[in-house]
């Protein structure tokens, strides 16, 4: 070995504290962008704390009037913008319209994002988890639904702002990611697959074919009732003991991979969020479009009541509806 050799040897040698040392910091520092007792699932008084720290918060209002008040510091989008057109609400938007609007809310890949919803019943806590399932897709890492929504935040009487804040847009470009997603045609093709289970997040009367927003009433051909309803007490998800009893006394048929689904896929991402967010069940996937889609086409359903049947019913709630109506 020449002297030049080992002098080259030496030097990268002397290099790898060095690496490490910058490796070292460079993991500190990504993991200081998450503030202390991050979960996906914060109550009020957690993310107050949040927001004194620190640690940059984007907090991120997508239901209710951003006008009559919001969280200090929080952004607004409205609902309907990761929503599809009125015939098919559960559909995407396009990847560019949704990067545009991750764009305009300043967030980023690492930055840590809360999502609130008003809090007005507990079935709009699935307009936090629906875009909560849609940022995750985009690639945001860090992501955390408020828990009783902003009513929550307003009953423990924390601070008000009368505005959204002002922010500076990212230049974040996300990639789709379709490990949560499945879709009308992988699900035809696995109607048969016994690895697959399907979860009709939806009360019981839709699940039987008594109600329908759809085409056709019923429900995908093979799947089990969960309702969203059930991981509820008033407007809040209840305790993680008491969600992992109702799942284990409800479960349904265990598989390698379980795919929730609703009428627009908005109270399936309830169950989805329960399930792979809270409880930990591997590989759950979101139908986004649901039975809407589905019914759209000539595609296996089961619980589907005999036509008469089905007018019969329509007619005697109309009429119930027109009753009730009456002065």
């Amino acid at each position: 070995m020449t002297f030049a050799d080992f002098r080259s040897v030496i030097a990268r040698k002397a290099l790898i504290p060095l690496i490490m040392l910058l490796s070292a910091v460079h993991c500190s520092v990504l993991w200081a962008a998450q503030p202390a007792r991050w979960s996906p699932l914060l109550e009020a008084e957690t993310l107050a704390a949040m927001l004194d720290g620190p640690a940059t918060v984007r907090v991120v209002h997508v239901t209710g009037d951003a006008q009559a008040g919001v969280i200090p510091g929080a952004v607004y989008a409205p609902y309907s913008a990761f929503r599809g057109p009125a015939g098919n609400a559960g559909q995407l938007p396009p990847l560019p319209a949704l990067q545009a609007i991750v764009q305009q809310l300043g967030i980023t890949a690492q930055m840590p994002v809360v999502i609130v919803h008003q809090g007005s019943s507990a079935a709009d806590f699935g307009a936090a988890t629906r875009v909560y399932w849609t940022l995750k897709s985009l690639g945001v890492q860090q992501l955390a639904v408020l828990n009783g929504g902003f009513q929550q935040w307003q009953a423990a009487g924390l601070p008000v702002s009368e505005t959204v804040a002002a922010i500076a847009p990212s230049r974040y470009e996300p990639d789709w990611q379709d490990s949560w997603r499945m879709t009308a045609q992988q699900l035809e093709q696995s109607l048969n697959d016994e690895g697959i289970t399907l979860v009709d997040a939806r009360p019981a009367a839709f699940y039987l074919g008594q109600q329908s927003v759809a085409a056709r009433p019923g429900t995908i051909r093979g799947a089990d009732n969960l309702s969203f309803e059930s991981w509820f007490e008033g407007n809040r998800l209840r305790p993680a003991t008491e969600l992992q009893q109702l799942f284990s006394a409800n479960r349904p048929r265990e598989a390698l991979t379980t795919v929730s689904f609703c009428n627009t896929g908005h109270l399936a991402s309830i169950n989805w969020f329960v399930l792979s967010e809270l409880l930990g069940v591997s590989d759950t996937r979101l139908y986004a479009e649901s039975v809407v889609d589905w019914a759209q086409q000539s595609r296996p359903m089961d619980n589907q009541p005999k036509r008469l049947t089905w007018y019969w019913g329509m007619t005697r709630d109309w009429l119930a509806q027109l009753m009730g109506s009456q002065p």
